[in-house]
């Protein structure tokens, strides 16, 4: 099942409605966040408004391909390594914008699967952990690298966390239309150029390893959105740095889900 936001309030009323076809998720849905959801044919042409939903907290997980940790230096570590993005930075297929107020001049790409929780979910094992996904989406986890590697001290939030640097979308896949995650194909493109492209099965940690390890003695509740890392290719890793500018088109592409689009503009 696909579903798809739109700007427009709604009832609770008509996200049941909407979602009949849902079943067991139906509650999930209305708890995972503020929803305004409808069910309609895959048309990329007309990308929704919006993200698809209100994520209640988003997870991250750090150089979790093979690829993009070999790009940077890193071995393969004991356990995830896991940050944080404001859930505020959510946005969906409309503009990215450079941060401004607060300057940064080093804005990177980053495409990823991302994971929607659908009911908390707390010390379970990697065999429990899919049985508590809501759907699947695209994401795409931008930063800005000056915040993240010089100034933010020592730690990545500041410069995951402004305003439009989550972009999520186009739309929500429960899944039964992805019954096994590690089995995608993740891509992205710049201005039409691929950058980008990696199976999810070279993840060092599986969606469902993540899972299991952030309810471990924690409660990873519904509506929480996990990234689950980036491939090889990003911004960072070119020679000279291709850093993001107002004008670019983004487009991450993960099959059996979409695209989702975003261009960069500069802040107001």
């Amino acid at each position: 099942m696909r579903v798809y936001a739109f700007t427009e309030p709604t009832t609770r009323e008509s996200v049941l409605a909407a979602q009949d076809a849902a079943g067991v998720w139906r509650e999930a849905i209305i708890q995972a966040g503020r929803f305004t959801l409808t069910e309609r044919i895959v048309d990329d042409r007309h990308p929704a408004l919006g993200a698809p939903f209100s994520p209640r907290a988003i997870f991250c997980a750090g150089v979790n391909y093979a690829d993009h940790a070999k790009e940077f230096g890193s071995k393969q570590q004991a356990h995830p390594t896991i940050f944080m993005k404001n859930p505020a930075s959510a946005t969906g297929s409309g503009s990215v914008r450079m941060p401004r107020f607060l300057r940064s001049d080093a804005v990177d790409y980053e495409a990823e699967l991302a994971v929607v929780i659908g009911r908390d979910c707390h010390n379970v094992t990697p065999a429990q952990a899919l049985d508590y996904v809501l759907a699947y989406t695209c994401a795409n986890d931008v930063s800005a690298r000056d915040w993240q590697k010089e100034w933010g001290g020592g730690q990545w939030c500041r410069g995951k966390s402004f305003d439009t640097f989550c972009p999520l979308g186009p739309c929500l896949v429960t899944p039964d239309e992805i019954p096994d995650p590690q089995q995608l194909q993740v891509s992205f493109r710049l201005n039409g150029a691929t950058m980008q492209s990696a199976s999810t099965a070279t993840m060092q940690f599986s969606v469902a390893d993540l899972i299991a390890f952030l309810a471990a003695s924690s409660t990873l509740p519904a509506g929480s959105v996990i990234l689950t890392g980036t491939p090889a290719g990003v911004g960072m890793a070119q020679k000279p740095p291709r850093w993001l500018q107002p004008g670019d088109v983004m487009e991450v592409e993960i099959t059996g889900i979409g695209i989702l689009r975003n261009e960069v503009r500069e802040e107001a």
